[in-house]
């Protein structure tokens, strides 16, 4: 099977109402990443110094040797930018989820036992804030096993939610394979939770940001004062609490750094945008656990069909109707690349059309002539397919008077006499009368022009049919 694995399409159009708690018109949740003691460090057995997210510009890696500045800015987040954030955000009542990695978090049990106090979240970021990109898959899954057990002995408990960061193609598998987790967050992808089906389990997802996030006083592009990166928080809010207000609420992660953003003149912006966010009604500021047990709790994993999971056998017999007595176009779609884009009703239809339009002449007039008449002898003797049948039914073709019969009987002939295939309208979109006068309006179009509306058409009943049967 020839399957693409990136999700493209997601909710979609028509994304789920979250049903916040309270009716709120956003859920805003803080994450406070705690590296501070875990980042990369010949102490810790690393072969070079860290290089990320620190206020050197252009640091780089020293192998084989200690950084002085790195460890003292990182230490820096630890001592003093930590305790600046909690006293915000207890200050605030704003309870925080915090990314800790697990060898920091063995490090700095004064700030654990704080964040416990506060009844913080601790989530899981890992056994160290290193790259898993390169690791060898078997080696990312020992150090994930290793990280809940060390964090479950430093804390007391087992992290309920995972984020990597600096992951691997293989993180967010080899995370859910442990069923340990709630949720997991090494994705960036949506404004909301949602379902991933892995090895034959469900596992919740709740993106993460790296936009909203302090981690762009580090990095080019990005931030270089409170103030900015206050004003982007307050735009990206504003913009989200509207769609709430509109009817599809959504959640705003924003991202924090104990070494970045508690700088001083880095926390003034982060200090006036709670206080703005404070001033509106209908906003929650909930843990990441609160959102994984609400998703759960209000919106359950469901059991959809995924038509790009199905088997040749499978598929076809599902949507093998679709295309009037035409299994062909079923059977060549499944050769597709099909991906979780074409598990909806326009992905399905996507893919069969793609058939359809790249047959040749003959093939797609085959199809066109595998069309019954509007309300001809085989509607009459019963035996036309019961997509046909629910069709012509819910036009009123199977109520007709003798005269309206006879006359549409005879444009039937007349049609098909001048083109060679029968008259072929999506009837859904229609009544009697319109389609009568399509009929004899059609006729008197040239072949080649009625062939090109004839298979529109055929496109169009198709679509109809997929919304029905995939919802």
């Amino acid at each position: 099977m020839n399957r693409y694995p990136r999700d493209l399409r997601g909710y979609g159009a028509q994304a789920p109402h979250p049903e916040w708690p309270g009716n709120a018109k956003i859920a805003v949740q803080f994450v406070l990443n705690y590296e501070e003691g875990g980042e990369n460090c010949v102490l810790h057995g690393d072969p070079a110094s860290e290089a990320f997210l620190s206020d050197i510009p252009g640091a780089a890696a020293w192998p084989a040797a200690r950084h002085w500045n790195m460890e003292s800015i990182y230490e820096y987040g630890a001592r003093a930018g930590f305790w600046r954030l909690h006293r915000l955000f207890t200050g605030a009542n704003i309870p925080l989820t915090i990314y800790g990695v697990a060898t920091a978090l063995a490090r700095s049990p004064e700030q654990v036992a704080a964040m416990q106090q506060a009844d913080w979240e601790i989530a899981s970021h890992g056994l160290k804030w290193v790259e898993h990109a390169e690791m060898p898959e078997a080696d990312e899954r020992r150090t994930i096993h290793e990280a809940i057990r060390l964090h479950t002995e430093v804390t007391g408990a087992p992290p309920r939610g995972w984020y990597t960061g600096r992951c691997s193609m293989n993180t967010v598998r080899l995370a859910a394979q442990t069923a340990q987790f709630d949720y997991i967050s090494d994705t960036y992808d949506d404004d909301l939770p949602y379902w991933r089906h892995i090895d034959g389990r469900d596992q919740l997802v709740i993106p993460y940001t790296l936009e909203c996030n302090d981690m762009r006083f580090a990095t080019s592009p990005g931030w270089i004062t409170g103030a900015q990166f206050e004003s982007y928080l307050r735009d990206s809010f504003d913009t989200l609490y509207q769609e709430g207000v509109a009817g599809s609420p959504r959640m705003m992660t924003v991202g924090l750094h104990c070494r970045l953003i508690g700088r001083p003149g880095k926390i003034a912006g982060l200090r006036r945008f709670i206080e703005y966010i404070q001033g509106f009604e209908g906003v929650w500021c909930p843990r990441r656990i609160d959102i994984a047990e609400h998703w759960a709790r209000r919106h359950p994993p469901s059991s959809a069909e995924r038509p790009s999971a199905m088997d040749r056998q499978t598929f076809v017999a599902r949507f093998g109707s679709v295309f009037e007595h035409s299994p062909w176009i079923a059977e060549r779609a499944h050769d597709l690349e099909l991906g979780p884009a074409h598990d909806g009703a326009a992905g399905v239809h996507n893919a069969l059309c793609r058939v359809f339009r790249r047959a040749d002449h003959d093939a797609r007039q085959a199809v066109l002539r595998a069309h019954p008449d509007l309300a001809g002898k085989l509607a009459a003797a019963g035996q036309l397919t019961a997509e046909s049948t629910a069709e012509q039914a819910g036009a009123g073709l199977d109520l007709l008077t003798d005269d309206e019969r006879a006359r549409l009987q005879r444009l039937n002939t007349d049609y098909m006499a001048k083109h060679g295939f029968p008259f072929i309208i999506a009837v859904r979109d229609h009544d009697k009368a319109s389609i009568s006068a399509a009929l004899e309006r059609r006729t008197a179009n040239d072949t080649d022009t009625e062939f090109a509306e004839a298979c529109r058409q055929v496109e169009r009943i198709a679509e109809l049919r997929l919304r029905d049967m995939l919802t």
